[in-house]
């Protein structure tokens, strides 16, 4: 299930917006104002954003540039009742993937949704290879190159990793990553999923502007 955070301060329409997408089987967080969204947006991880544009403290060309300088890759939709071609031309600048004018069809935005969210999950499966600092990972094969140098990892080693890197920056939540690739979630599976996130910052750690960090209790965080 895909996780949205929906900004859109007119209770009536983000109360209406939050259960219609909802069931539709997406998980949605919806604040009302720019700057709560953005506290919102740091503390979790998202699929998609929705972004009212005239907003309260921030608005969402405000919003949508803050996002995009924290997570290039984050696809946006802007929600709103500026309807004018230059309104339109500046939210693409801006960065956004799609621009539904008020007022709203639900189903054309869950089709729309659904075709930003196939786009981006393409765009992200194209990308085989990562630069983490001064490392190369190719996950296709399994190795992790650094001045020469290689490493070749097991195949969990990898996935940890490739997981990481595919929201790099992000936070990557212990749940999604014990469902994924443990199955489950109990003490002895995150056990081990610590041993492979200790492994992974062995290797790391030659490259010192490169971290993985731990958000107690939340999950990880690949960054440098």
């Amino acid at each position: 299930m895909n996780r949205i955070l929906l900004v859109e301060d007119d209770a009536n329409l983000g109360y209406i917006l939050k259960e219609y997408l909802q069931m539709n089987d997406l998980i949605v967080e919806w604040v009302k104002d720019g700057e709560e969204g953005m506290k919102v947006f740091e503390s979790s991880k998202f699929d998609l954003c929705i972004l009212d544009i005239m907003m309260p403290k921030k608005d969402g060309f405000e919003v949508a540039h803050e996002i995009k300088a924290k997570s290039p890759e984050m696809p946006l939709i802007f929600l709103t009742a500026k309807s004018l071609k230059i309104d339109k031309l500046k939210g693409f600048k801006a960065g956004c993937d799609d621009y539904i004018v008020k007022p709203v069809d639900e189903e054309e935005l869950i089709a729309r949704i659904h075709a930003v969210l196939r786009r981006s999950n393409n765009l992200r499966e194209v990308k085989q290879q990562y630069n983490i600092g001064s490392f190369h990972f190719d996950p296709k094969i399994q190795k992790l190159e650094r001045e020469g140098k290689s490493i070749h990892l097991t195949q969990k080693e990898s996935r940890v990793l490739h997981m990481l890197c595919i929201s790099y920056g992000e936070l990557v939540e212990s749940d999604h990553i014990l469902k994924e690739l443990w199955g489950q979630n109990d003490y002895f599976k995150r056990r081990s999923m610590d041993v492979f996130i200790s492994k992974i910052r062995k290797y790391l750690s030659v490259d010192s502007t490169v971290q993985i960090t731990n958000v107690h209790g939340k999950g990880y965080i690949l960054e440098g």
